[in-house]
Order: C-alpha cells, then structure tokens, then sequence
C-alpha cells in the first residue's frame, strides 16, 4: 500500500566524528586534527561559499514524497514451466519501459556474499578521509575515490556523498596486500555473481524487444565494467542538498545492493517517488546505453540519493559497460532516435558537459536531427 513518509527531524543531537581527546599542547591545530581523523570529507568547508549565498531557511522540498514499491520480480520462475518464464519474461519488460527499475529476488547471488561485501566496503568506507583520498593499496586507477559534486555553481548541485568508483580491470587478476584479501575476495565474488544476473536480465531485455545478440555476453565482461561502492553521512544541511544529484547511469543496467535507511527517489510519471527498501531484493535500473540501443523502448530513469540528517547510509552498484570501443546503434520499430556512437565517445561527451556546463547531459546530445 502506497503512503507518505517525510524526513524526520532528529531526536537527538548529530554524532560528531570520534577523535582523541587531546589538548593544544598535544596537538597544534585541533581542526586539522578533527579532519584527519574523520572519516567525512571536508563538505561545509569545499561548499562553504554556496552555503553562505543560499537562504538559511529554505523549505525542504523533499520531505514529503510518497513511497512506493519497484515492480517485484521473483527471477525463480525463470526455471519452472514454460507459462511461468513467459510471464516472468514479460514482467521484466513491461516494468523497464513503464519504470525504468524494478527489483529482483531469488537471484542466485548469495545472501553472505552481499554482507560479506557489505561489511568490507563498510570498513573501508569509515577509514579517515586522508587515508582514503591515499588509498593504493588494491592498486586502483588514480580518481577512482571521489567525493562530493566536482564542480558545482549552485546548491542544487551539490552531493553529501562519497564513493570508490571502481574499474575492475584494477583489482582482477592483480595483487594485492595481506591487509586487503578479504575486500577483494568479497569484491570478486560479489561481482561475478552480479555480473551473472545482469547479463541474464540485459538477454532477456534483448530478446523480448526481438534483438537476438552475443553483446552482453561477448563484450561487457566483468574487466570493462564498474563497481561503486557507495557511502552517504548524515547531512547537517539535508534540507539544502542531495545525498546524490539527480542523473542516469551510463551504463546498460545498474543493479544495486543497498541497505534499509532509505534515500533513493526516482521520477515516475513526472513526479518524484521514494524506493522502499527491501533486504532480500537486488535494484535493477536501465542505463543510457540500454536506452539508446533498444531505441527509447527501455527507459533510463532519472534518479536521485537525499540526505539524511542522523543515518549513515551504504550502497553498492555493478555497472554493466562494454569495452569503450563498443558501437551502440538504436534498434527496433520505427527509425533510428540516435544517432550511431561509441561507448567511448559517450563518456567523453559526459565529461566535457561536467566540465562546462557543470551536469551530464547525456543521450539528448545524440538525437538525430529528426527529433
């Protein structure tokens, strides 16, 4: 049944970060010792001149968004009779042109693999940020932690968030240091076993719009996708931004593993709607890539993280992707929307548009004149 919920106001008084108690003569600068022992990045400091522009007493617009349930879809039909992978076939077709995401269950990746992933990204993620912004020690590409909008003109810019954004082609078949065997081995099994669920939603998808192909199967292998681990602080100034601006994923599918304090809202017949969490179910989103080759038939949906004034939220997304060099060509009834490009190409559209005019565009920038 579908109700309203709103961002509470805290009931208690927000957790400052955990440091030493130590006097000045101990330690010169006790701010430089609050950050280097935070595990938060320096937000109200890098935002600090659009916070002070902004009015101090702005309605929170998103605290009041109904909350819905994605479709469900029980992928344990998918081996039973004929009837039933037909319509359970069609569910996930009908909910990726109608919503965009939907969420899955019985999907064959293990429950202790997800909170095995779950309790090492965790600990990763509470490391002081000077250590993470540091963080070599899986042998990661330099810019895969990130945090923060990276160059916001406005508020509404703004993102309470940080995250490893990870290459796997990083830490597959690499070594690694005694101290970081068990977040790769759970990264590893984590993404072999979600890698093996996107494929099999991506050929589904495929075939029920009549395009038989080897692409997911041939091209997006584990070493040519993403994974993003994902951590949101509380927010002092949740009423004023996002814990994730609002975007697509460049991707075909996304799915996400999260945990139950809830955040994610996504727009569903021009409105925004909240996603209620659910422990068992996998979130599976369409991303551009999906968008543009099954030529707007499956929807990459705009969706946003917001901020939460006392929880401390997690989440881990499998991004499926081709090699860069990978052609995607609109396909299906009707004409082609957009125009022929490259994975590549796309990506560094997105990152002159972040660079110029401060946001991704995406897909609108490869439409064919015609629409």
């Amino acid at each position: 049944m579908e109700n309203h919920i709103l961002v509470q106001e805290p009931q208690t008084r927000l957790l400052k970060a955990t440091v030493p108690v130590c006097n000045s003569d101990c330690f010169p600068n006790q701010a430089d010792m609050r950050m280097s022992e935070s595990a938060d990045p320096p937000f109200e400091i890098a935002y600090k001149h659009l916070l002070e522009k902004a009015p101090k007493n702005v309605e929170n617009s998103l605290s009041a968004v109904e909350e819905c349930e994605l479709p469900l879809i029980d992928m344990q039909q998918l081996a039973l009779g004929e009837a039933e992978r037909q319509e359970c076939r069609k569910l996930i077709a009908r909910a990726s042109q109608e919503w965009g995401f939907f969420q899955v269950i019985n999907h064959g990746a293990s429950r202790g693999g997800l909170e095995n992933m779950r309790s090492e990204q965790m600990k990763l993620m509470r490391k002081p940020f000077q250590e993470k912004k540091a963080y070599k020690d899986l042998n990661l590409s330099d810019g895969t932690y990130r945090w923060g909008a990276p160059l916001p003109t406005s508020l509404k810019q703004l993102s309470w968030s940080e995250a490893f954004h990870v290459r796997l082609s990083d830490i597959l078949d690499s070594r690694c240091s005694h101290n970081t065997i068990r977040l790769r081995s759970s990264m590893e099994e984590f993404v072999f076993a979600i890698c093996e669920v996107a494929k099999e939603l991506a050929e589904i998808l495929a075939e029920e719009m009549g395009r038989e192909t080897d692409l997911f199967r041939e091209e997006c292998l584990p070493e040519s996708c993403y994974l993003r681990l994902n951590r949101y602080p509380p927010c002092p100034n949740y009423s004023r931004m996002m814990g994730l601006m609002p975007h697509t994923d460049t991707s075909f599918l996304t799915v996400l593993h999260q945990d139950n304090v809830g955040g994610l809202q996504l727009v569903k017949d021009g409105k925004w709607i909240a996603v209620k969490p659910n422990p068992d179910a996998l979130i599976i989103n369409i991303g551009d890539l999906f968008q543009a080759w099954s030529n707007n038939l499956y929807k990459s949906v705009e969706h946003r993280v917001v901020a939460n004034p006392v929880k401390e939220r997690f989440s881990t997304a499998y991004f499926l992707c081709p090699p860069t060099g990978t052609v995607i060509e609109s396909g299906g009834v009707g004409g082609a929307v957009y125009r022929t490009f490259s994975f590549g190409e796309y990506k560094k559209q997105i990152e002159l548009d972040v660079k110029n005019v401060g946001q991704k565009v995406g897909l609108p920038r490869f439409l064919l004149p015609t629409h």
